[in-house]
């Protein structure tokens, strides 16, 4: 049984639709109301500085040599040497 066509719009099967895949979600936008939320994580509300700094190559390849977090690692001892207290 076919229906019969608006007048000045064509009728769309729901059938049709697009399917729901992963990259349909993906490009998705998350709404609260009439407010876009964005993704991912918050921002903080004391978030750190990019900073140009140089030191010599010995102590950069020392803490390199330590693993993945060494910016991190030089953080906390600038923070010990300086006496502050931890963020």
């Amino acid at each position: 049984m076919q229906r019969k066509k608006k007048s000045g719009s064509a009728w769309v099967d729901p059938d049709d639709a697009p399917a729901l895949t992963d990259a349909f979600f993906d490009r998705a936008e998350i709404r609260k109301g009439s407010k876009v939320v964005r993704r991912g994580r918050p921002p903080l509300d004391n978030p750190k500085q990019a900073v140009k700094l140089r030191l010599d190559a010995d102590v950069l390849a020392a803490y390199r040599k330590t693993g993945e977090g060494w910016q991190t690692r030089i953080n906390a001892d600038l923070r010990k040497a300086r006496k502050l207290k931890t963020g």
